[in-house]
């Protein structure tokens, strides 16, 4: 406890004495201390903190530290009008034993084997799970009227088990941008696609894996998977959540619909059309799970600023970062604590030292809320609470901007701006960093889907325009090719690894530079005489245009 209590102390007067965090009268904004964010980084990624994991002793930490920092800087409770936390209840399953019975033209084979061929979870937190029925190919498992697309046309899905491919249906000849083109949109996500199977009743729903649609290999379907799954309560008011969600093995699915008399690579080729209508194979799948409950209890972290302008003042720009990271886990190189530093105590400390310039320069119209979000690496799940239990109303928040890993590598060029093409949010970064002789760097993987992975999303998934702001590659002071090594090094050797801890040679230029930029954006949007806007093509923007109709 004393050594706790010392690191604390340290941290918080770094923080407070820092030389270059001083308040500047007139209208530039308080420059952003290095000093202070490498005192609010050393302290988070520490290993008194055990990995930040939600809903543990060393998340509850953070949560108090963030908690007395927006405090000391004299940012406001931003839940209700005298707290910082944003109680967020989390269940806990875990699949102990099960059996998967497969039954093809009537004939039973071996049972599948969890994890060599296909990956299992229960759909809910519930003592038993099960999922008995026949299977159904449905394509891609999409309906997305914008596109003229449904795969299910209107057959009676209910009580079914669905196979289905992953990723977006692929472009069409005469439709080159049909789903984006290249790049994923949300129709392509497993988080989709398990959605509109409850909404149609399913049973279960098995997604065939494939690395090159995928984006990933079979082992980190199998690390994500087959532990215990973190998951939100269950909404009363929504569908029955399907029984099993799971992935299979292509060559798996392959094999099993061989022996109904299908060819799977033909059925593919049907499944590129619109003209696709779901295939029952005949095969019948019989799966049940016994299941182990927790349900526990983490918290976001939420302040304001108020901003100036009575008549925008109830508007609101969001900055957001996870605090959360794997906490205690395996043993690696005689380390067992993930301390998460990039991942993500870094876009922490960045967020941080944000609220604490707001507090100290000059304010804008608009109010700025700081929101720091649990269990992100769970799937989301406190940027997703606070997205359905807002503690303003979304339809007043203008905008969302998320740092998800800030930059340790030193000053860059260029910067990584997920979403930017799917709101007036990107061209706004562009043009003001422009002055600056940075560029947003397009993104080389954009049929990965990340811009569906971090928490802005939560945002964007509610109607807000999002973003997530990243240090691009290009380097100050470095070779060409650098950043791009040290960025392959990092996801090799630390990401979701113990190595990924507070080091010495951390060049914090580039940390204090990412939220500089991310503050700027901050203040012009909260002073701006227009809000941002998403795309006329964006899935969110009917979300937004609902949610503004009832203001």
């Amino acid at each position: 406890m004393v050594r706790y209590t010392l690191l604390l102390s340290i941290a918080l007067t770094a923080a407070l004495t820092a030389p270059d965090a001083t308040a500047q009268s007139g209208e530039k904004p308080t420059p952003i201390s290095m000093t202070e964010i490498d005192a609010h980084l050393r302290f988070l990624s520490t290993d008194l903190l055990e990995g930040r994991a939600p809903a543990t002793r060393g998340g509850r930490i953070a949560e108090e530290y963030i908690a007395a920092q927006l405090k000391v800087f004299g940012v406001k409770p931003g839940v209700g009008d005298s707290s910082y936390f944003q109680r967020v209840p989390i269940d806990v399953v875990r699949a102990d034993a099960g059996t998967i019975r497969v039954t093809a033209s009537g004939k039973a084979t071996a049972n599948l084997r969890f994890t060599d061929d296909l990956v299992v979870w229960p759909g809910s937190a519930i003592e038993t799970s099960a999922a008995r029925g026949e299977l159904i190919f449905v394509g891609y498992g999409t309906t997305a009227p914008e596109y003229r697309w449904d795969d299910f046309k209107n057959v009676d899905v209910k009580g079914k088990i669905l196979l289905v491919l992953v990723n977006d249906p692929p472009a069409l000849p005469a439709e080159p941008n049909l789903f984006g083109g290249k790049a994923m949109t949300y129709y392509g996500r497993w988080s989709y696609k398990f959605e509109e199977a409850e909404r149609r009743g399913a049973a279960g729903m098995l997604i065939v894996h494939t690395t090159d649609r995928a984006g990933y290999g079979w082992q980190v379907v199998v690390g994500s998977n087959s532990v215990a799954h973190r998951l939100l309560p269950r909404n009363p008011s929504l569908p029955a959540p399907i029984g099993v969600r799971g992935w299979i093995k292509d060559t798996v699915a392959t094999s099993l619909l061989a022996q109904a008399g299908l060819n799977f690579d033909q059925l593919r080729r049907q499944a590129e059309s619109r003209d696709f209508r779901p295939v029952p194979t005949g095969i019948m799948i019989d799966a049940s799970m016994r299941n182990s409950l927790q349900h526990l209890e983490a918290r976001n972290v939420v302040g304001l600023v108020r901003g100036i302008d009575p008549k925008v003042r109830d508007e609101y720009v969001a900055y957001s970062a996870h605090f959360d990271h794997l906490g205690i886990g395996p043993v690696v190189n005689g380390d067992s604590i993930y301390n998460g530093a990039l991942d993500n105590a870094s876009g922490v400390a960045d967020v941080l030292a944000i609220a604490h310039a707001a507090t100290e320069g000059v304010k804008p119209r608009r109010s700025q809320l700081f929101v720091f979000v649990t269990a992100e690496e769970s799937g989301l799940l406190g940027s997703a609470w606070f997205g359905l239990n807002p503690t303003v109303p979304a339809s007043r928040i203008i905008a969302a901007l998320n740092i998800d890993g800030g930059n340790l590598l030193g000053r860059v060029r260029d910067l990584r701006v997920l979403g930017d093409t799917k709101s007036s949010l990107g061209p706004t970064v562009a043009e003001m960093v422009k002055a600056d002789g940075i560029r947003i760097s397009p993104d080389a993987f954009p049929e990965r889907g990340y811009f569906y992975r971090s928490d802005h999303f939560s945002f964007a998934k509610v109607g807000i325009p999002a973003i997530s702001i990243a240090g691009g590659e290009d380097i100050v002071g470095r070779p060409a090719g650098w950043g791009k090594q040290q960025g392959e090094e990092f996801t090799a050797r630390r990401y979701h690894q113990p190595s990924d801890e507070y080091r010495a040679d951390f060049d914090l230029t580039g940390a204090a530079q990412l939220a500089g930029i991310v503050y700027r954006l901050g203040l012009q949007l909260g002073n701006a005489e227009t809000v941002p806007t998403w795309n006329a093509d964006a899935e969110f923007k009917a979300v937004r245009d609902a949610s503004q109709r009832t203001r």
